[in-house]
């Protein structure tokens, strides 16, 4: 049975300007390729109100589960948690549990809870809170969608309460066997290798050093065994 599939929006005008440079979706991918998810699909779109909405819309539709990152804290531009509830059609109000949350933790530090810190309790009906140990503003899951920070220590935090909730498959077993061979000489023996064993991710990625041309052939699968002697084939066709 293949493994259950994921997908990730992130969300961010800062994202596709450059001027931040995202580094949730290296996170989730190892964390759920360790849990026997696969991720298969990543989209990253503006602060803009109908792309979003689109966008959860059609990757709820076709992924097991869906992670997004960013747009829930407390400016005017975020505005994820109000575009998952369109998505959803769900009312969204602040939550009696995740107001408390916040004011318990603003009252430490005697920090005042005000409307803009109040937008972080506003949750869709239906949901389920997530977690968030680093700085108490909850994410939340509303259908198959879990909806996360974009501050990576903050994410990272969520994605740790997530996942063991969820059901994962076989953990995805990874081997690189690197080829000094230009891709031309390679690529023949490794379409016939893919053709042997379709049940493997068989990639190739290319590297020029000193002048020599090369590649690191990445080969992928559930199956320890299969996934060795896929890699010992390649290697007696190309020995060192």
């Amino acid at each position: 049975m293949p493994n259950p599939t994921a997908a990730m929006l992130v969300i961010g005008d800062e994202i596709l300007s450059g001027r931040t440079r995202d580094a949730n979706m290296h996170h989730l991918a190892g964390q759920l390729t360790n849990h026997g998810i696969s991720l298969r699909e990543v989209r990253i779109v503006s602060d803009d109100r109908d792309a979003i909405v689109d966008a959860v819309r059609a990757l709820s539709a076709s992924h097991d589960s869906v992670f997004t990152s960013g747009g829930i804290g407390p400016t005017h531009d975020d505005i994820t948690a109000d575009c998952i509830a369109a998505a959803f059609e769900a009312h969204i109000d602040v939550r009696d549990d995740a107001r408390a949350i916040l004011a318990a933790h603003y009252a430490k530090s005697g920090t005042e809870l005000n409307t803009a810190r109040l937008r972080m309790a506003r949750i869709p009906d239906g949901a389920a809170l997530i977690d968030n140990p680093v700085s108490a503003a909850p994410g939340f899951i509303l259908g198959n969608v879990h909806v996360m920070a974009g501050v990576p220590s903050v994410f990272q935090a969520m994605v740790a309460s997530v996942l063991p909730t969820l059901t994962g498959g076989a953990p995805l077993i990874s081997k690189t066997l690197r080829i000094e061979r230009g891709e031309g000489d390679i690529a023949g023996p490794l379409g016939e290798l893919a053709s042997q064993y379709p049940e493997l991710s068989i990639g190739s990625y290319p590297y020029q050093k000193d002048g020599k041309y090369g590649a690191n052939i990445v080969i992928r699968g559930t199956d320890g065994a299969e996934v060795d002697t896929a890699i010992d084939a390649l290697a007696q066709h190309f020995p060192a």
